[in-house]
């Protein structure tokens, strides 16, 4: 299962600097996905008796949810990875093991992420928000748009100011594991194995009833309910490994440019090329100074070498996120798909990058001056942003408008390549 991925890290202190939780994912999706940034506003919901339609089924509403800002695959309601207003980010993965994936409809993992931002204002509450809706609706369903069936369990790795959390799932069945400080990554293999804060009241029984687990041995949820010999996971050949092997490499002086830089990594794989690729990727700074704003980085592109990470910090009256929203399809999703050719999801961004990579692959002239000035207007935004956080000073009408104004300097570092 391995060509199907996503890397997900956090960096707490002591492994950061100046007091910051790192938060990071690579979102790895079908090489002609395009995935969107969209931003929703909180919201106040009147009428419970209206049902919230997600990707596939309806759930109850909640009377509130919060302002969010999403990372996601332009078909579908849910997201690979996101934030919201309180400083909470999710990122999920797709994993397999003992317990059969089920091919019913019900919720997908991405779905369970923007239900758990939407809905919690802490990483445990958001973990709450997602077992809960997991015990009463279950996890299921077709997670590639069109014929090509693609389905499995999630784990989640959820962030705020304070803390982070591993959730891991089979089935309806999970573990948690509490992340207080240092690093700690989740890729396409479960995780968690000896050191379980909160678990599934039933995780254990189901284990031995099945024949996984003798009930004597000390319970390793990962050994278990996979089929890993847990004892040699850092050692084998893989993105997980990987992945812990350059947190590692840069613990204490970890920085959102240092998550950024292992996100590109293509040796490690982690920065993935191939019919699955890095599709969109994501940069998070929570400070623990409350005072301090989050900032959230997103490319809205495929691989992040050669895309801009540009910033998002939420402030009221947030102007629309145009140039990197896709077109919208009424009813495209379901289990037998209405269009035989997919719909053109390609946003204004998306496009302009694709034609860039064009160039980039083809006239080495043009593909140098043009990483230069993507280079330069990243190397401005980090400046700006690491003042916001240094002064603790936000000029709201400038921030309003700063995720839509920064991607429209990056389309135009591409235009005039393009045309000429």
């Amino acid at each position: 299962m391995e060509p199907c991925s996503c890397d997900t890290f956090v960096a707490l202190p002591p492994a950061t600097v100046i007091n910051r939780i790192i938060f990071g994912k690579n979102s790895d999706r079908p090489c002609d996905e395009v995935q969107e940034v969209v931003y929703f506003p909180a919201a106040v919901h009147d009428n419970l008796k209206e049902h919230l339609k997600c990707t596939y089924i309806e759930i109850d509403q909640v009377p509130e949810t919060y302002a969010i800002v999403l990372s996601r695959p332009a078909w579908l309601w849910g997201a690979e990875m996101g934030a919201n207003e309180h400083g909470v980010c999710i990122g999920n993965e797709a994993v397999w093991g003992r317990e059969e994936v089920c091919d019913e409809e019900a919720l997908l993992g991405m779905d369970l992420v923007r239900l758990g931002l939407e809905r919690a204002d802490t990483a445990e509450k958001a973990l709450n928000v997602i077992v809960d809706l997991l015990e009463k609706y279950g996890q299921g369903g077709n997670c590639s748009e069109g014929r090509m069936v693609f389905s499995y369990h999630n784990s989640f790795l959820i962030a705020d100011r304070n803390e982070a959390w591993v959730l891991e799932t089979a089935g309806k069945y999970w573990a948690a594991e509490k992340v207080q400080e240092g690093v700690r990554n989740i890729s396409n293999q479960l995780s968690i194995t000896t050191k379980i804060d909160r678990e599934h009241p039933d995780m254990r029984s189901y284990a031995k009833q099945k024949g996984w687990w003798d009930g004597k041995k000390e319970f390793d949820f990962a050994a278990t309910y996979s089929y890993l010999d847990t004892a040699k996971m850092m050692i084998s050949p893989g993105r997980y490994c990987e992945g812990y092997k350059l947190l590692n490499k840069h613990k204490g002086n970890i920085t959102f440019e240092t998550m950024m830089e292992i996100l590109r990594d293509k040796p490690s794989g982690i920065n993935m090329e191939g019919e699955f690729l890095t599709t969109a990727s994501m940069v998070s700074i929570l400070p623990q100074d409350s005072n301090v704003p989050c900032i959230h980085f997103f490319t809205g592109t495929p691989d992040p070498e050669r895309s801009v990470f540009k910033p998002f910090i939420f402030v009221p009256n947030i102007s629309q996120l145009l140039d990197t929203s896709s077109p919208t399809f009424e009813d495209s999703v379901k289990k037998k798909p209405q269009f035989n050719i997919k719909p053109d999801r390609r946003h204004p961004l998306y496009q302009k990058h694709q034609q860039a990579l064009e160039i980039l692959d083809n006239k080495e002239e043009k593909a140098k001056t043009m990483l230069d000035n993507m280079s330069k207007l990243e190397k401005e935004l980090f400046k700006e942003m690491e003042s916001i956080l240094q002064n603790k000073h936000l000029d709201v009408d400038k921030i309003v408008n700063l995720f839509p104004q920064c991607t429209k300097d990056e389309i135009r570092i591409y235009k005039p390549n393009i045309s000429s």
